[in-house]
């Protein structure tokens, strides 16, 4: 036999599930000035790249690179918001390090879980969401950016969250942006960085492929290294490879 009590809610309040959207560091070293000028070096040109992003910290890989390494969390924090990040939680550290953080104002999230882009070969069932209760309709995919005028030295183009499609040149001192895939339909000279967040299934594609310096994924190549004979200032694609000895960025022509 069921009972049936009486209840009463709360009316000025309401507590429920929720998820947010963070950004990952995957922190590796406890040197905060390194760590201060290669975010210099990697976002300094590029003040809007985050918009107050709320971010959780990682230290596994710090825990694996240097064990029991010291951090001065309150530091650290100086220099994340000073490129427009907010720092909410941290995981993955060992006890000493998880008090600093909580001293720090930081969250614990041990059940945080870094997810990855998954790769075309992937089974579609391994790497889709858990479906929700009460599904919303599905939002409009965002199109490309598109820019048909030559960007000149000194310019910058940033497609966040899709992918880039220049029409006209890329000239030297020019750098394009992009979360996704890079299209040049014409000789790109300058700068070209896709999945600037991390998408490491971004490409870059141009029709003369001469770039300055290329990036996929925070993977680089600069002009110091020139391209080889058979794919510079031709049609060519760049993509990411994963293998033992780490990513590394190739270059294929288009056309043979």
């Amino acid at each position: 036999m069921s009972t049936i009590l009486s209840a009463s809610a709360p009316t000025s309040f309401e507590i429920k599930s929720a998820n947010l959207p963070l950004v990952a560091l995957l922190l590796k070293s406890a040197d905060l000035t390194r760590l201060s000028a290669e975010f210099a070096q990697r976002f300094g040109d590029i003040p809007d790249f985050f918009d107050h992003d709320p971010l959780v910290i990682d230290l596994s890989p710090l825990q694996a690179a240097e064990p029991g390494a010291s951090l001065d969390f309150a530091e650290l924090s100086r220099l994340l918001q000073a490129h427009r990040l907010s720092p909410l939680a941290v995981r993955g550290g060992d006890a000493a390090q998880m008090a600093q953080a909580a001293s720090a104002g930081l969250v614990a999230a041990p059940e945080a879980v870094i997810q990855r882009i998954p790769s075309a070969e992937e089974s579609p069932v391994a790497a889709a969401a858990p479906v929700p209760v009460a599904p919303s309709p599905p939002a409009a995919p965002v199109g490309a950016m598109v820019i048909d005028k030559p960007l000149r030295s000194g310019q910058q183009v940033y497609a966040r969250g899709r992918d880039l499609v220049v029409m006209a040149m890329v000239n030297p001192g020019a750098e394009v942006i992009a979360d996704g895939h890079i299209h040049v339909y014409a000789p790109l000279r300058g700068k070209a960085i896709a999945g600037a967040r991390g998408n490491t299934e971004a490409r870059i594609f141009a029709l003369q492929m001469d770039p300055s310096l290329i990036s996929i994924a925070g993977i680089y190549r600069t002009s110091d290294k020139p391209l080889p004979s058979e794919v510079l200032g031709k049609s060519a694609q760049v993509r990411l490879i994963s293998g033992p000895g780490g990513d590394k960025l190739v270059v294929d022509a288009l056309f043979v």
